[in-house]
C-alpha cells in the first residue's frame, strides 16, 4: 500500500493493530518476561504449533499480494474505510499545518517502501540522492528517526545521514546520532539508547540459519538476519511453492515459543514475545528528546509528501 499518509497526534497510547499512532507521556517500562501478543486481525487464526490451518496461513499470504487485495470485494472495502478513517496527508495539509503552528514536530519516517521504493530484491532497496538530501534538510530542524524492521546496519548503509536516530529491528536496536546537533550536543559516538532484546539475539542467529537451510529447495525464498528479528521474503515465491514454505517455516518455530511471528508486505516476520514494537520505540524516542508536543510519522508515505512538509517548514 503507497499511500501518503501523516498523523499528527497530541494524544497517550502508542501503535495498535490498526495502526493507529499515538505519543506517549511517560517512558514505557522495559519488558518483563514473556506474554501473548495477539496477532493481526488477518493472521487471527494462525497456530505455529498446530498443523490443522496451514491453510489459513498461506490465505494470509495471499492477502499480502496487492492483485488478491484488488480482486477481494471484502478486503477492498475494508482498504476504502481504512482510507475514510486516515485520509490522504496531502489532501489535508492545510489542516494539518494548522494544527502543527506553535509545536514542535518530531519527524519519524520507515524506509521501505517510504524513502525507498518496494523491490524484489531487499539489498537493491536503494534510496535516491534526491530523497537522501531532502531527509537531510529535515533533520536540520526537526529530530528525525527512522523506525524499521531492518537491522540499523543495513538501514545505515543505505541512508548515510550520521544525524537521525535510528530504531531498526521493528524497534528493538534503538541509537542516536553520530554527528553533534543541536538535538544531540554532548554525543561523542554512536549511542545505544535501548535494546530489549538484546537476550534474544542467540536465538535469532540459531533460527536465522535453520531457516535458510529449510528453505534452500524453495526457489525465491530469501531469509535476513535482522540482529533481534529475522524475516522469510515471498515476494518472489512462486504461489504454488507457498504451502511448502509455510510448512518448512512452521517446522522451526515450534521448537522456540518465545518468538512470536508476524507479517509484513509479502513477508514473514519472527521475533522476540516481548511487550515491545515499533509503537513502544516511538514513545522511547519522545521521551528521550524531551516530551514534544507533536508528531508527524510518515509509514508507507511517498518522496512527494515528504518533499511537501520540508518545503512547507524550510526556506
Amino acid at each position: 500500500m503507497t499511500q501518503k499518509n501523516v498523523v499528527v497526534s497530541e494524544t497517550k497510547t502508542g501503535i495498535n493493530g490498526s495502526g493507529t499512532i499515538t505519543v506517549a507521556q511517560k517512558p514505557p517500562a522495559a519488558p518483563g518476561g514473556y506474554v501473548h501478543i495477539p496477532r493481526r486481525r488477518i493472521l487471527k487464526n494462525l497456530e505455529i504449533n498446530g498443523g490443522q490451518r496451514i491453510n489459513t496461513w498461506i490465505d494470509s499470504m495471499r492477502a499480502s499480494s496487492p492483485t488478491h487485495v484488488k480482486s477481494s470485494p471484502s478486503l477492498a472495502e475494508e482498504y476504502n474505510s481504512w482510507i475514510l478513517r486516515h485520509p490522504s496527508a496531502l489532501d489535508m495539509f492545510e489542516q494539518i499545518m494548522d494544527a502543527a503552528k506553535g509545536k514542535q514536530i518530531v519527524m519519524f519516517l520507515d524506509y521501505d517502501g517510504t524513502l525507498s521504493p518496494i523491490v524484489d530484491d531487499p539489498d537493491r532497496a536503494f534510496m535516491s540522492e534526491s530523497m537522501r538530501k531532502t531527509v537531510k534538510k529535515l533533520a536540520r530542524c526537526f529530530p528525525t528517526a527512522i523506525v524499521t524492521g531492518r537491522c540499523i546496519d543495513k538501514v545505515y548503509n543505505f541512508v548515510r545521514l550520521d544525524e537521525l536516530y535510528y530504531a531498526g529491528s521493528h524497534g528493538m536496536d534503538i541509537k542516536g546520532p553520530t554527528k553533534e546537533s543541536k538535538y544531540n550536543k554532548n554525543n561523542k559516538a554512536e549511542e545505544v539508547l535501548f535494546q530489549p532484546a538484546r537476550e534474544f539475539v542467540p536465538m535469532i542467529n540459531e533460527v536465522y540459519e535453520q531457516l535458510v537451510e529449510k528453505t534452500k529447495s524453495t526457489p525465491g525464498a530469501r531469509v535476513e538476519n535482522h540482529k533481534f528479528c529475522t524475516s522469510v521474503h515471498f515476494r518472489c515465491v512462486d504461489e504454488k511453492r507457498w504451502v511448502e514454505l509455510a510448512q518448512q517455516v512452521k517446522s522451526v518455530l515450534k521448537e522456540y515459543p518465545k518468538l512470536r511471528l508476524t507479517q509484513g508486505r509479502k513477508v514473514l516476520e519472527i521475533r522476540p514475545a516481548i511487550k515491545w514494537d515499533k509503537g513502544k520505540a516511538l514513545e522511547f524516542l519522545l521521551e528521550s528528546l524531551g516530551k514534544f508536543l507533536i508528531l508527524f510519522l510518515c509509514f508507507g508515505s511517498s518522496f512527494v509528501t515528504i518533499k511537501h512538509i520540508c518545503n512547507t517548514y524550510i526556506s
